[in-house]
This record gives C-alpha cells, structure tokens and sequence, in this order.
C-alpha cells in the first residue's frame, strides 16, 4: 500500500476536471466580482486540521467563498494594471505540465522541455533581431527577468573598467523605467543615474545631455532601455539608446515586460527595430502573448556570459556542467537568479505551436486598434479629454474636475456592477483614468459604456 497522499481518488479526480472544463468553456470569461471584499471568515476558519478533508467538500467552499472573491484576470472586460489573458490552449497545457510531474531545471533532467523553452526563446529573439545563438530561460516575471539582467551587466561593467571601483559603477535609466529596475539595483547594490526625460520617453539626446552634465561619466556602464512603459506604454529611442552602447561598450537591457509583445505587430516592427543591440532582453508571455502566470522569458545575446555570472556552484551540481552533449549547457537555471524551477515556458510553446505566429500577430494588433478607437471615442466626447495620445494598446484620459477619491468611487462601481474593472493611475501627479487593452474579445460597447459613465 503506497502513501495516502499518492493514491488516485478516481471521484476528486473528476470533480477537479469538471470545474476545470466548466471554467474553461466561459465565453465570455465574467469578472467574477462576487463578494470580493466578503468573504466569511467563520466558513474558511479551521479549514487545516490533523486528518483532512474531502476534497468535494473544499472544493464546494473554494468554489462558492474564495474563487468569486477574486477579480478574473483573464476578463476581456478586466482593463486595469496589465491584464493576463491566456489562450485556452495555453491553460490546458499548463495542467499537462502540473500533471506530468514536468520540470525546467536542467538539460539533464529536462531536456525534452528545455528543447521546447529554447524553441519559443528562439522565435521571440530572432523577432528582436537577436543573431544565432542567442537564449535564456524562462523566468516567473518580468521583476525576476530585470534582476538577473541588471546583475551580469553590473559583473560585466566591472570586468571591463577595472580602473573604476567595484562600488562606484552606475546603470542609466530613465524616471520611468518600471519600479523593478529600481528595486533590482538596490538589491545589487548599484546607484541608478537617472536621467530625466522629454514627454516621459529615454532618448539618445537625454542621454548625451546627462552624461554632459555629469562629472563622471565614465562610472556609467550599462543602460536600461523600456520598450512599453507600463503607464501609459511608451517605447524609448531602442535605435539611439542601443546603437550608442554598442559604440561605448556598455551594457544595453531592454525590459519590454509588457511591450516588448508588439513587435510581433507588423505596424509597429520598426519602432522596435533597436531591439537588434540588446545584450539582454525581457519580455511577458503571461501579458501580451497570451500565457497563464507566470512566465517570463528571459533572452541574452550571449548566454555564455550570463552562465559565467549566474550558474550556481555545488558539489551535486557538478554533473549538470559535465557532457558529451552538445546541448548540455543549456540549463536554464544558469541563466537567472533561481535553480529548482517549473516549466513554464511550455504552456506558450504549445499555444504559439499550435495557433500559429498569424493568430498571435493579428491578437496584438486588436490590442493597438482598441487604444486607437478609444481615442476617437473619448475625443468624440466634449465631457473628456485625452491626456496623451494612446500608445501601444494603453490609453489615459481624464474627467475634467474630477477627485482622486471620485476616480476611485467609479472604478469601484464598475466592478459592482460587473461592466469592467478599471482603476486610475497617476500622471504627472494628476489622478486620471486608463485603459490597459491585452485581451482581443473586448467589446467596443464595453468601452463606449465606461466613457459614458464618466459623469458626475
């Protein structure tokens, strides 16, 4: 008789599939809004006890208490923060890959799965412009993704300017380059040399204006690029920026966590033809290329250097870094901050396989036509005004005379109501209203319904 625990349980078995087919046929899949801020603790007290309970029965609580009391993320009507919307392929997958036992950690172990990452790792690098040989793995987000960026090109600025001390090396980003970037030099103990912006977007001018103005300049050995601000989704000079630190032999990270998806789009390849200078290169399959969380893919233009200052050291782990194989160096977790890891790049090797690069293409291009129509919609409107003009699939605008707390008590309205979840942000210290546009089966009418809601 095996362990209790590993026993299969034919009946608990089959009332996880049903409420998993059953959440999965949702067309549209509903914001769920539920109770979500009551949820009755005398039911979920207690739940943990010494002999366990049946499963039916925590599922039926799970079902009826907790799962309404969370937001559906992958809504098309959830336009708040940057929304996940996974393909339904995508989500199947990702119970292959929890069902199968299926890990990501090392070519040895896992090499039928690194195959597959390193197929899709391909495809989004050769669509950077990246050349032959590039790679990385796939890592739980963008935060992770910028951090084991940050720290090879901070091992790489000091490897080649000995002549500046290891403390004094500088990374330049921009004001607003996304708080990870920020947080990540803290934790590599790395001053930022922030330099400010025109209409909020890192130029090459910037650039040159600040290291002008600096006196020393020559501390600075990396630059961090964003291709689609999170805010309001503005692209940096990637051309400039990225052509300027392969003429100075620094460091050139772009965190295209949200963005980076539109260069798939045809109407924007251009804007993002500077991806080809990137020496590291995050963007989310679980934002806008339709992945469950949390999935991360994390490109190098030379993995080998990022293995030199990542791959950890131990004697068990000795055998991962010795092979005949061709392929054995391909360890994903040599090429981030992290070791045991899941296979999460495979949920979107099996979507983008499956549905084919097209399907992918014209579902960013839906997200860039919404922010577009909605632009005409709010200018069409005498009550609204546009803040900035909509740029990638993100769109901020503004009730003239509004209140913060009047922005609020709205957002929280259309959750009640179950019309969309949208939440203000903050511009230039004003609060304003916005649009974050993943999901391609949002309604225009769904739109059109929160502008007219914008009324005292």
């Amino acid at each position: 008789m095996g362990h209790p625990m590993f026993a299969y349980d034919e009946k608990a078995t089959e009332a996880i599939f049903a409420y998993c087919r059953e959440r999965l046929a949702l067309d549209p899949v509903p914001l769920d809004y539920g109770g979500l801020f009551d949820i009755p603790a005398d039911e979920v007290a207690g739940l943990i006890t010494q002999e366990g309970r049946p499963v039916e029965e925590v599922l039926a609580l799970f079902e009826r208490d907790l799962a309404p009391a969370v937001v559906s993320i992958d809504a098309p009507t959830f336009l708040a923060f940057i929304p996940n919307s996974p393909t339904k392929n995508s989500l199947l997958f990702d119970m292959v890959v929890a069902c199968s036992g299926l890990n990501g950690t090392s070519w040895l172990e896992a090499a039928g799965v690194v195959t597959a990452e390193n197929q899709a790792l391909d495809f989004l690098s050769r669509r950077a412009g990246l050349p032959a040989g590039a790679g990385g793995a796939f890592v739980s987000g963008g935060s992770m993704g910028n951090l084991a960026s940050l720290t090879v090109a901070r091992d790489v600025g000091r490897a080649r300017h000995p002549e500046i001390e290891p403390h004094r090396v500088r990374i330049a980003i921009s004001a607003d380059a996304h708080a990870s970037v920020g947080k990540a030099l803290h934790v590599i103990g790395v001053e930022p040399f922030e330099v400010a912006t025109t209409d909020h977007r890192f130029t090459l001018e910037a650039l040159r204006a600040a290291l002008a103005a600096d006196p020393h300049p020559e501390t600075v050995v990396a630059i961090v690029a964003t291709a689609g601000t999170t805010n309001a989704g503005i692209v940096d000079d990637l051309e400039g920026l990225g052509t300027y630190a392969r003429e100075h032999d620094l460091w050139f990270h772009v965190d295209g966590a949200y963005g980076g998806a539109a260069m798939l789009a045809p109407s924007h390849r251009e804007i993002f033809a500077g991806l080809r200078h990137a020496d590291s290169f995050v963007v989310d399959p679980h934002k806008w290329l339709f992945a469950p969380l949390d999935c991360a893919a994390l490109i190098y233009r030379n993995p080998t250097i990022a293995r030199t200052v990542l791959a950890q050291q131990a004697g068990y782990l000795d055998i991962l870094h010795v092979s005949d194989d061709a392929d054995y160096d391909w360890n994903p977790s040599d090429f981030a901050i992290h070791l045991s890891r899941r296979a999460r790049g495979l949920p979107f090797w099996f979507s983008l396989v499956t549905y084919g690069v097209g399907a992918y293409e014209s579902a960013i291009e839906r997200g860039i036509e919404l922010a577009r129509i909605t632009e005409e919609m709010v200018r069409a409107r005498p009550d609204l005004e546009m803040v900035r003009p909509a740029s990638l699939s993100i769109a901020l605008f503004r009730r003239p005379g509004w209140s913060e707390a009047r922005y609020n008590e709205w957002s929280l309205q259309l959750l009640r109501d179950q019309v969309a979840f949208v939440t203000p942000t903050k511009w230039e210290g004003e609060t304003i209203g916005r649009f974050a546009f993943l999901h391609p089966d949002t309604d225009e009418s769904t739109i059109a319904q929160v502008l007219d809601s914008l009324r005292d």
